[in-house]
């Protein structure tokens, strides 16, 4: 059960800076270890002295976030919403610059070359990001996308639990978003995505990822399975011919494209790390050097069905499509098709 508000500013704010200065102080004594330790092990499973230096930068940029956040509190500051997205996109440009060193990690954003029209259009309609959802990092990295290259300002719903994380607690409780409780019912998210879409501006961005969670084989059977116990066999049947995906879940899509119907509508694919999904797979398997490679499609807002079930086909339609991009990617180089380099 997630502690009360109060409890988790006086207790795992202030605990989060504390370990920060103790790790710092025995920095040191912990390169030492996890050096000696790797020592023992064969060259492609020695991670730890690179996570130790990861997990200790992510702990600085937590203690730093959290301290500006209680002078912005301090200053009358902490309605001020700029601000913290500015926050945020220092924040995460930290952390993706201690990716880029610790992991070598690489990041390769495919998109096709805007019109003069869709330039200006992209400043001035807000948009609604419909995601794939697979492997750790994936929020951080589309979020930071949305703030620092495309100059968005990104709305998102999350698992109430996160809010274990204090830096993510008082920031993101601070912003247009939205926490949802273990055991909120599907209407329940869907009317937070709904609230969240219809307050958007111009320069806002509303994350949804449609599949619910990470992909697994588990997860794709029991899903196909409940679209046939539901009478979907159409849906079903499309599902089967996904290999890397879950089947999505329209409600939340269609509840935000009709709460703000004048957003254009954001399809993101990504792979790269997509078997790393828990802690023991990033430390068994994390490469010494890691390649993201994402696309983005951009439907304008009048060429969005308008009919439930033809936008239901169109989301599937979208689906299939990244499905088939992120095989592609997969592919040898000199085996790629026209699929893998296609604007859509």
């Amino acid at each position: 059960m997630l502690p009360p508000r109060i409890l988790r500013r006086l207790v795992l704010a202030p605990l989060v800076i504390v370990v920060t200065v103790f790790m710092l102080v025995t920095l040191p004594f912990w390169l030492v270890v996890t050096a000696a330790a790797s020592l023992r092990l064969p060259p492609p499973q020695r991670r730890g002295l690179r996570f130790v230096w990861f997990g200790m930068a992510w702990l600085t940029l937590e203690s730093a976030v959290l301290i500006a956040c209680l002078w912005l509190w301090v200053a009358g500051g902490a309605r001020h919403q700029e601000r913290h997205y500015d926050l945020i996109r220092w924040f995460l440009s930290k952390v993706y610059a201690a990716a880029v060193r610790t992991f070598r990690l690489t990041l390769d954003v495919q998109e096709p070359e805007p019109t003069e029209e869709e330039r200006a259009a992209r400043l001035t309609r807000p948009v609604i990001v419909l995601s794939r959802h697979a492997g750790p990092g994936d929020s951080f990295l589309l979020i930071y996308h949305l703030l620092e290259l495309y100059r968005r300002r990104p709305r998102i719903v999350m698992k109430a639990a996160l809010q274990y994380d204090p830096s993510l607690d008082v920031v993101i409780n601070r912003l247009p978003n939205a926490f949802v409780p273990r055991k909120t019912g599907q209407e329940g998210v869907i009317e937070e995505i709904r609230r969240l879409a219809a307050t958007m501006g111009d320069e806002d961005a509303l994350v949804i990822f449609p599949e619910g969670g990470n992909f697994t084989p588990r997860r794709r059977r029991l899903a196909i399975r409940r679209l046939e116990e539901k009478g979907l066999a159409e849906e079903a049947e499309r599902a089967r011919g996904m290999d890397h995906l879950l089947p999505p879940r329209p409600n939340g899509a269609i509840a935000a494209i009709d709460a703000c119907p004048s957003a254009d509508v954001v399809f993101v694919a990504h792979t790269g790390l997509d078997d790393l999904i828990t802690i023991g797979d990033v430390w068994r398997k994390l490469p010494f050097s890691a390649h993201i490679t994402a696309k983005w499609w951009r439907v304008p807002a009048a060429q969005v069905p308008h009919t439930r079930e033809d936008r239901i086909r169109w989301l599937y339609d979208h689906w299939e499509q990244i499905d088939a991009w992120i095989t592609a990617q997969r592919l040898p180089v000199g085996e790629k098709g026209p699929q893998a380099g296609r604007a859509g």
